[in-house]
C-alpha cells in the first residue's frame, strides 16, 4: 500500500473510519503492561496518551491489528489487544512518508511504535512485559486494569477535568502491589515465596509502599512550574495545575482530586476535592473526600481560598474565602453570620434572612471569613477582608 503524502493518509484513514461498524475512541494509547504471576496485567506505563484527538493514529492502528488476525470489539465501553511486530510493522509502512520528521513534539504516536518496534524486533522483551492498545469508546465505567490506568493518566496530564471520569470500581480492579524505589511493582506473593532466595541474594527490592496506585512521579512528567518534593506525596491520578507546590509533611493529594491552578498544598487534599487557582491549603488542613463525612458529595475550593493550619473543610467553597487555623466546618457546624450587608454584597443571589445557619447552606458562597469567638467558642461567617496571594518566586 502506498501512503506517499498527509492526503493519501487522510484518504486511507476516512476510508477506514467510515466502514460499517467502526467507531472513533473517544481515547487510546500504546502500553508497556506488566504481567503477575497468573498472566494478568498488574500494572501498564503509557509514554503518548490521547483523548479526542489523533483519531487518524486510532484508525491506523485498528487497521493493523485487524490485518493480523484480532478482530476488535467496539460493541461494549474498551478493548484491549496485545502488539506484535508484524501489527507494528504494517501500522509503520502506512506511516513511512513521516518517518523523517518524527522528533520533538511532532508525531509522537508514531514515535511510539518506532520504539516498541524497536524492542520487539531486538528481542528485548521480558517474559512479564506485553506491549498493548487500549482504546476507550465510552465512559463507562472500567472493566480492566489497561482501562484504569489509561483513565488515570488521562487525569495526571490534565487532559481530562477532575471527576470528569467515571472511575466507579476502579479499586476493586488494581491488585495491591509492593512499589520499589525505581517504581517497579510486586506481586506481594511472589515476594512471600521468594523471600529466602531474594534475600540472601541480595536482591530484596527497596519498597517504598504497599498500595494499589502507584505513585504520581513515577509515571508522569509534571510542568516546569510544579514542584512535589516528596514523592509519596501524590497518588497516580491526581490532577496538578502547572504551578502547584506540593511541600512535605501533612500534605497529600488523592487520585481524581488535585488544584486547577497555581497551588500551595501543605495539607491534605482527599479523593474528589477541587482547589481553585491561587489557594493555599495550609500546614495539617484537611479537605473531606466523598468517603470521609461530605454524605458523598464532592467538595471544590475555590479561588484565592486559605485553609489555615489544621483546619477542615467538609463543605463546597465559593472564592477568596478564609477558614482560620484549628477550625472545623462541616455540613452541620451552625455558623453565626456576622456581616449579613457585606455578605450579600459578594453574594447577591443569596439572601441571609436569618442568624444562624448550617455550613451547608453556605456552600460555594464567596468572601467567608469562617473564625472561632475565642470566649464563645461560636463559628462566625464575616466578610473576608485579607487578600489571599501567593508568592509568585514559589510559583
Amino acid at each position: 500500500m502506498s501512503i506517499k503524502n498527509l492526503d493519501d493518509l487522510k484518504n486511507f484513514t476516512d476510508e477506514i473510519r467510515s466502514q460499517a461498524g467502526y467507531k472513533d475512541p473517544i481515547a487510546f494509547a500504546i502500553g508497556r503492561s506488566i504481567k503477575g504471576k497468573s498472566a494478568k496485567t498488574i500494572s501498564v506505563n503509557y509514554a503518548v496518551v490521547n483523548m479526542n484527538e489523533n483519531y487518524g493514529s486510532a484508525a491506523v492502528l485498528s487497521w493493523a491489528i485487524e490485518k493480523n488476525g484480532i478482530k476488535i470489539d467496539n460493541s461494549g465501553s474498551e478493548f484491549v489487544a496485545p502488539i506484535n511486530s508484524a501489527i507494528t510493522a504494517d501500522a509503520l509502512n502506512i506511516f513511512d512518508f513521516l518517518l523523517d520528521e518524527c522528533e520533538g513534539d511532532k508525531h509522537k504516536n508514531v514515535q511510539n511504535l518506532l520504539v516498541v518496534d524497536e524492542i520487539l524486533n531486538d528481542g528485548e522483551m521480558e517474559n512479564d512485559v506485553e506491549f498493548i492498545v487500549t482504546f476507550l469508546y465510552s465512559d463507562d465505567a472500567p472493566k480492566s486494569v489497561e482501562a484504569v490506568y489509561l483513565k488515570l493518566y488521562l487525569l495526571s496530564l490534565n487532559k481530562a477535568e477532575i471527576r470528569s471520569l467515571n472511575l466507579n470500581g476502579a479499586f476493586g480492579l488494581l491488585p495491591n502491589l509492593a512499589w520499589d524505589s525505581d517504581g517497579n511493582p510486586h506481586e506481594l506473593d511472589n515476594l512471600r515465596e521468594n523471600e529466602i532466595w531474594l534475600k540472601m541474594k541480595g536482591w530484596y527490592p527497596n519498597i517504598v509502599s504497599v498500595d494499589k496506585f502507584p505513585r504520581y512521579l513515577n509515571h508522569i512528567i509534571p510542568s516546569d512550574n510544579t514542584r512535589i518534593l516528596d514523592s509519596a506525596k501524590v497518588r497516580m491520578g491526581a490532577v496538578l495545575a502547572p504551578g502547584t507546590t506540593v511541600m512535605p509533611g501533612a500534605s497529600y493529594i488523592n487520585f481524581n482530586s488535585g488544584t486547577t491552578g497555581s497551588v500551595m498544598v501543605e495539607g491534605r487534599i482527599s479523593s474528589s476535592v477541587s482547589v481553585g487557582d491561587g489557594s493555599d491549603v495550609g500546614g495539617g488542613a484537611s479537605i473531606l473526600g466523598v468517603l470521609s463525612g461530605t454524605n458523598g458529595n464532592p467538595i471544590s475550593v475555590g479561588k484565592r481560598c486559605l485553609l489555615g493550619a489544621n483546619s477542615v473543610t467538609g463543605v463546597p467553597l465559593g472564592d477568596d474565602c478564609i477558614i482560620d487555623a484549628g477550625i472545623a466546618i462541616l455540613e452541620g457546624t451552625k455558623i453565626y453570620i456576622s456581616d449579613k450587608e457585606a455578605l450579600e454584597k459578594v453574594n447577591p443571589g443569596f439572601k441571609f434572612d436569618k442568624e444562624i445557619y448550617k455550613a451547608l447552606e453556605l456552600a460555594n458562597l464567596n468572601g467567608i471569613h469562617y473564625r472561632q469567638n475565642s470566649q464563645t467558642g461560636q463559628i462566625t461567617a464575616s466578610i473576608s477582608k485579607r487578600a489571599i496571594k501567593l508568592n509568585a518566586d514559589l510559583h
